[in-house]
């Protein structure tokens, strides 16, 4: 039942962010720059974005390497495909646990400790975006005073700044003191309802699995450097993207705009993004007084080119591995029980009573 209400959230948080996008903007304006645009330098785009899931797939070895130190390229870019292709298809943004389970069915790597290296995955990616967006906002191009569709974002900004500052400072204690952290975290889940704090406890545990990783320098220097190409590669994709829309802006309205999508696409919505990706572009873009039409043409041609060939390779990875949907489906609950039995303790320990409910 729970899944199923944020499931619904998640659809009406792409209505209402749809609505907002597209509101006040005549679509004949939205359609004249969408064929307007250079398809060739589109393509370009889409083909330097999907190059980006190979270059995951290879960072994703290294943060693997310490649970099993020789998984094949092939196997991890198939288990990437499918993992997206799942979040963009089926609600519920299920890809984040198909892929760990994919790879399982590859290689000798336990379902637990893929998870493991996803949390992980994600943690670098957080730092990494933070970075960029601080760089893109030191800029000498960027606004003194942004504003967007009439409302000065200047607070908003440095809000999400001190935000993002106090997770950077958060995520080094973990980094520093994951221990006792997390101890302290999993007491403090027992405030929870039941599956909540099991989800927390879970994610937490894997995440130490994950840190294997960091034991070795020369592991986390490598997933470092992998981390910021990844980023920055993305960003050359959005930079090429805003060229074929016709929109003449510097390499660090790209590394903003990256940053603001991929904050944008946290937030609970339908599948494959619709909605949020298409905010997080006009917002981005709308901070350096890029015409809206432009703007809102770019997040729709760009996603929509995008969204098809990881969905059509995920789908033709799944069909070889004999992976269905059925299977995409109970993914969840195969790695939930994974990590459960991985670590036995104070997650299969909370009870109704001692977890809030």
């Amino acid at each position: 039942m729970r899944k199923n209400w944020l499931v619904l959230l998640g659809f009406v948080i792409t209505a209402v962010l749809l609505w907002w996008v597209l509101k006040g903007v005549p679509f004949s304006e939205v359609w004249a720059e969408i064929q307007g645009a250079d398809f060739w330098l589109l393509g370009l785009a889409v083909a330097i974005g999907y190059s980006n899931y190979l270059f995951r797939s290879m960072r994703w070895g290294i943060l693997l390497q310490p649970i099993c130190p020789r998984t094949s390229l092939r196997s991890r870019f198939a288990a990437m495909n499918i993992g997206f292709m799942a979040t963009n298809i089926i609600p519920g943004r299920v890809g984040e646990v198909v892929r760990p389970y994919a790879i399982s069915r590859m290689e000798p790597v336990s379902v637990s400790g893929a998870f493991g290296s996803l949390v992980v995955e994600r943690f670098l990616d957080s730092l990494t975006i933070a970075a960029l967006l601080f760089v893109a906002i030191a800029a000498p191009g960027f606004p003194e005073n942004p504003v967007l569709r009439g409302v000065s974002l200047g607070v908003w900004i440095r809000g999400v700044l001190l935000i993002l500052g106090a997770l950077l400072i958060l995520m080094t204690f973990l980094l520093v003191f994951p221990r006792p952290l997390v101890r302290g975290a999993e007491r403090a889940a027992r405030l929870l309802p039941e599956k909540a704090a099991r989800l927390v406890v879970d994610v937490l545990e894997a995440f130490l699995d994950g840190l294997k990783v960091f034991q070795s320098p020369a592991l986390l220097v490598k997933a470092i450097i992998w981390s910021v190409a990844i980023w920055l590669w993305q960003s050359l994709s959005f930079w090429v993207a805003f060229m074929a829309f016709g929109i003449h802006v510097g390499f660090d309205v790209a590394l903003f705009v990256n940053a603001t999508v991929a904050l944008a696409v946290a937030v609970p919505a339908a599948p494959g993004f619709i909605g949020t990706f298409q905010a997080g572009v006009l917002a981005g873009l709308g901070v350096y007084g890029v015409s809206e039409a432009a703007a809102i043409a770019l997040s729709l041609g760009f996603h929509v080119a995008a969204f098809i060939p990881v969905t059509l390779i995920g789908l033709f990875y799944a069909w070889k591995l004999g992976f269905s949907l059925g299977d995409v489906g109970k993914s969840e609950v195969r790695v939930e029980e994974a990590v459960e039995r991985a670590h036995p303790g104070p997650a299969s320990d909370l009870g109704p009573s001692e977890a809030g409910g």
